[in-house]
């Protein structure tokens, strides 16, 4: 099933949109729930593809959202799995803000998400001894999605998939001095290459993790420009000596210092 279809379905119920607030009262909708609607569902239809490819041994998944919002994506991801692929789904949202932690509660309940737990705590911080099958975070904002990514590491999720926003951390440390100084002088040039450099050292960083990373769309970037996901399944054997070799050399050629780093350590080697 691809976005329009994923998306057509999803207008079929009406009831669901409704329950969740991507539709408002006799099905109305505006451009920005519309969009929203479509980001979910582009995001939705490679999750499924890889838990029907990677978890399909497991009758259910244990699924993380980080910063979770109002956790659009959970929900709708947690109702679909049985639907499209048979799979029980145990959903856990995390946010900071506890009053959007007080509406997920909400709206899950009138989605009929009865099982579904939401905690308000910070990303690193959040603790769960049962472990999850899949880690995801859909528009964390500059460095959550990085908090994302590492407590999926830290946490020893098969999958984590993230679609970044916000990408300012890396942005401000781009100087001058490196190779590209002749296109960085320049602030779109800069701003658009900080985005895919901060996005490619998190897929590099996985790597180095153990992961194998695919960067694919969740849809045309006319739906949203934030439309790259980085999808991640843990490998089964051990990460090989010098992993993240690449990692390091594309940090040290910008002098940036990623602050995914810091808040996974021990996956990176000391700098030489």
């Amino acid at each position: 099933m691809e976005r329009s279809q994923l998306v057509a379905h999803l207008l079929a119920r009406e009831d669901l949109l409704q329950a969740i607030e991507l539709l408002g009262p006799q099905a109305r909708g505006d451009a920005r729930k519309s969009k929203k609607l479509g980001e979910v569902a582009g995001f939705c239809v490679w999750i499924l593809k890889y838990v029907r490819r990677f978890l399909a041994s497991q009758d259910t998944v244990r699924i993380a959202e980080f910063s979770c919002g109002k956790s659009y994506l959970g929900i709708v991801l947690a109702l679909l799995l049985p639907e499209l692929t048979g799979k029980q789904a145990r959903l856990v949202g995390v946010d900071v803000n506890a009053d959007l932690v007080a509406k997920c509660r909400q709206l899950a309940d009138r989605a009929g998400l009865k099982d579904a737990r939401f905690v308000a705590e910070r990303t690193l911080l959040f603790q769960d001894e049962q472990g999850f099958d899949l880690v995801i975070a859909l528009h964390a904002c500059d460095t959550a999605t990085d908090e994302a990514i590492a407590k999926g590491i830290q946490l020893g999720a098969p999958l984590v998939m993230a679609v970044p926003c916000c990408q300012n951390q890396i942005r401000g440390q781009i100087k001058s001095g490196h190779p590209l100084t002749a296109m960085t002088e320049f602030g779109p040039v800069r701003y658009r290459l900080a985005n895919l450099l901060t996005d490619v050292l998190r897929a590099q960083f996985l790597r180095s993790a153990g992961y194998h990373v695919e960067m694919l769309e969740i849809g045309s970037p006319r739906l949203t420009p934030k439309n790259l996901c980085i999808c991640a399944r843990k490998l089964r054997r051990d990460p090989k000596p010098g992993r993240d070799a690449d990692y390091r050399r594309l940090k040290a050629l910008f002098g940036v210092k990623p602050k995914l780093e810091q808040f996974c350590p021990g996956v990176i080697g000391e700098d030489e």
